[in-house]
């Protein structure tokens, strides 16, 4: 299995080298990834302790941040680590203000590439966070007795180690990672099937960090102008289902505002032909004399999202409505501000406990949402926005600290 594993992974070279000459994205990840040696060799020697955190994009980075910040406290001698899969969460992060030394992509999986890499620095503390195992990696660390966690792993019934060839990948966890710490009791009784019991379940370490986001400064210039005293709703990371919505709304409800901040850059064009009218972020933040008539305002930039929900009064997070996956509910959540969203979220347990502590709602289709958002906004319902706001800002408030159980763990 071992020769299967190694044969993917060259095979998987070889395409995403293929495919990064007609798609920038992955583009992005190759060219990068021939830069990751060089860039721990200028920072890091072989005598630096360092603490690594993987994560394969933008959200796993989340996850994870809170145990990276609290590990940076207790060994604030250490050098920290961070590598990303995606260019997505690379991009995203590398840019921001950050506590590691070295953001860089994670090395292709092959054996002399990863030894060469992690001969740089002297790895103690290695944790991946939720569900992305790279088995090269794993083993060469081992090998230098670096201790391995999983964090908020998430263990489901269509992973490979549940499959009839999939006991190669299970040794491979069972021999090589210290803990695993589960968000969920369904991940933590499918994991200690088959045989993994170095397990405790400590819940999701997104909720911890989402709690840090009220207690940041949320403001964004020109937003409570732009509201005014109307009702806001924001579309957060929006696909072109949630901007559907957002046409239906605006169609039947016109004094209500519509903050939209899609999930890619390259919809604004789109999202100006829908709304004519819409006033662009871009454009407000060179103004000082702007006359908000509009009802739609449009994000076209990066950053802003976490913050805006703390200006909503419902919110629509993109993504459910089809097989891209749900995009973060629980930043909306934190803010007491109710969640809106598609039917698609397999792999967001969260999703299903926000709408059972009736603090969210989702829909099979854009027309249902559309009508529950109306109802929401309308005047006449403010006692079922207000109960619907409280349950979802209790659901994060009342989830214990993860990180915290983490921590202990790691140091005991």
């Amino acid at each position: 299995m071992a020769f299967i594993y190694n044969l993917f992974v060259t095979l998987l070279i070889f395409g995403m080298k293929v495919f990064s000459l007609f798609n920038d994205k992955t583009k992005k990840g190759v060219e990068g990834r021939k830069r990751s040696l060089e860039k721990v060799k200028a920072v890091f020697t072989q005598k630096d302790r360092v603490i690594w955190m993987h994560a394969a994009s933008l959200g796993e980075y989340e996850q994870g941040l809170p145990v990276l910040e609290r590990l940076k406290d207790h060994f604030p001698e250490h050098k920290i680590l961070v590598t990303f899969f995606s260019p997505s969460g690379y991009e995203n992060v590398v840019k921001k203000k950050h506590i590691a030394d070295v953001i860089c992509y994670l090395p292709f999986d092959k054996k002399s590439i990863i030894n060469e890499f992690i001969t740089q620095f002297n790895t103690e503390l290695f944790f991946t966070v939720k569900y992305d195992y790279w088995y090269n990696l794993l083993a060469a660390l081992k090998n230098r007795n670096t201790k391995i966690y999983v964090i908020s792993a998430l263990f489901y019934e269509r992973q490979s180690f549940f499959t009839s060839y999939g006991k190669w990948f299970v040794k491979q966890l069972k021999k090589n990672v210290d803990w695993f710490f589960h968000q969920t009791q369904f991940s933590i009784a499918l994991a200690k099937s088959i045989g993994l019991l170095q397990s405790s379940v400590t819940g999701d370490t997104r909720f911890d960090r989402v709690k840090q986001l009220r207690e940041r400064d949320n403001h964004v210039d020109h937003i409570t102008d732009f509201i005014g005293n109307d009702k806001a709703i924001v579309f957060g990371s929006s696909w072109q289902a949630e901007e559907k919505m957002a046409e239906m709304i605006s169609r039947k409800n016109r004094t209500v505002k519509m903050i939209i901040a899609p999930h890619d850059l390259k919809r604004v064009e789109h999202l100006k032909s829908i709304f004519p009218d819409a006033v662009l972020y871009s454009q407000i933040s060179q103004s000082q004399h702007l006359d908000f008539v509009s009802q739609v305002l449009i994000i076209d930039s990066i950053g802003l999202l976490s913050k805006l929900y703390s200006y909503a009064d419902v919110a629509v997070v993109g993504g459910g409505f089809h097989d891209a996956g749900l995009h973060n509910i629980l930043e909306a959540a934190t803010f007491g501000v109710p969640v809106i969203f598609g039917n698609h979220y397999k792999k967001n347990p969260e999703a299903d406990d926000l709408i059972a502590a009736e603090g969210g709602k989702s829909f099979k289709d854009e027309y249902g949402a559309s009508e529950f958002v109306l109802f929401l906004t309308n005047e006449d319902n403010q006692e079922e926005l207000k109960t619907m706001s409280q349950n979802a800002r209790r659901f994060i408030s009342d989830k214990p600290d993860s990180t915290t159980m983490i921590i202990e763990k790691i140091l005991s």
